[in-house]
């Protein structure tokens, strides 16, 4: 009878399309996440039912993803791209306002953020684009890609929201790097490095003359000496490095920390939740960190680039190195190595839009895993 009921366990498990190693590795470290929010919100029970209620949208979400083929999106991709326009415009046309920033639509039972949406159909648009043909891509496509993504970052950061933005960008780049593509403008090497390192070093001038608002350049500035305003700009970044310093090797255990606990800490149940976790748990808790996310990258990446097709490694590698961009930007913030952009810790601090489209991304990954190509989508 037992092993009636497990084989018809395996059978619906399989039927669902989930990958197991990656499932598993995501509930453990979302177990993890909620017990560090449980500590870092001062044992609030309601903020852990709401994360609780976020990670059933969240993995539903990721459950009917992984439902659909890949080559399906790909067909799908250039009404996706266009659907995520319209609701940009729609945002700095009809968008609701929240501390200066326009950035949400509001259908009256549900206010969101249409660039989260940004983060996963973009590097869908670009893979499809990319994997028309065989790579590493013509200009063409590579042309149409870069204008996309252009439009798409100009278009997120007049809301303004330039850490999505600039996350979202990299985010298509990075299939144009894992496409393979090769940056010559000019045959001899040393004046093609010069002439783009040029064009980079204008681009920084432009932006900071003339694109940064005041409260983006505080944030470089800041980044760059926080004690010259200890109770100003620079308060985040000192208070999450005194807690960041003070955890030691196994931390002051949990609901024990200072810094978090006596509220010195800001934003610590959402963007800086890694400090929480260093003072609390200190350098253990933080290695123990390391190695899930270390083992749910290297699960993503075994499964991009075992696919089948070019869209689907494209899609996959990129999915995987935007989730690591996303660590690597939230624990650089929080431990004063990058300016304060809003960006949040995968799978540990509170929030729903941005873990369901995370999980989406998830989904995305296993649908890969688990249905095949065509042969006549094969390239």
């Amino acid at each position: 009878m037992k092993l009636l009921s497990i084989a018809k366990i395996r059978h619906y498990w399989h039927y669902f399309k989930m990958d197991t190693p990656l499932f598993l590795l995501i509930i453990i470290l979302s177990g993890f996440g909620l017990v560090v929010l449980y500590s870092a919100s001062a044992s609030s029970i309601q903020t852990i039912y709401k994360q609780v209620f976020h990670f059933v949208l969240a993995i539903s979400a990721m459950l009917v993803i992984a439902q659909i083929p890949p080559y399906q999106l790909r067909r799908l991709s250039p009404y996706l791209m266009l659907f995520g326009i319209f609701l940009l415009i729609l945002v700095l046309v009809f968008g609701s306002s929240s501390g200066g920033a326009q950035r949400w639509l509001n259908l009256g039972f549900i206010r969101f953020q249409p660039s989260e949406i940004m983060k996963v159909i973009v590097p869908i648009a670009i893979a499809s684009i990319l994997s028309e043909k065989t790579l590493p891509p013509k200009p063409l496509p590579i042309f149409l890609s870069i204008v996309a993504i252009i439009l798409i970052v100009i278009l997120i950061a007049k809301q303004p929201d330039l850490g999505t933005s600039l996350l979202i960008g990299a985010s298509g780049f990075y299939v144009l790097f894992f496409s393979g593509i090769h940056v010559q403008i000019l045959k001899n090497n040393w004046l093609n490095f010069a002439l783009i390192s040029s064009i980079i070093t204008s681009g920084a001038y432009v932006t900071w003359s003339y694109l940064l608002m005041d409260y983006q350049k505080k944030r470089i500035l800041t980044l760059i000496d926080p004690s010259s305003n200890p109770l100003g700009s620079g308060y985040h970044i000192l208070q999450s490095k005194i807690a960041i310093g003070s955890g030691g090797l196994v931390g002051k255990g949990l609901e024990q920390g200072s810094q978090s606990q006596l509220n010195f800490l800001p934003e610590h149940a959402t963007d800086f939740i890694f400090a929480v976790i260093a003072e609390e748990l200190g350098f253990i808790g933080v290695i123990f960190l390391f190695i899930l996310y270390g083992l749910i990258i290297y699960r993503l990446l075994v499964i991009s680039f075992q696919s089948e097709d070019n869209f689907s490694k494209l899609l996959g590698a990129s999915l995987t190195l935007i989730f690591f961009t996303y660590i690597f930007v939230n624990i650089g913030m929080v431990s004063g190595l990058l300016p304060v952009v809003g960006v949040p810790l995968p799978l540990i601090s509170y929030g729903g839009s941005s873990l369901i489209t995370l999980m989406s991304s998830f989904g995305i990954v296993m649908a890969i895993r688990k249905h095949k190509t065509p042969r006549y989508l094969q390239n």
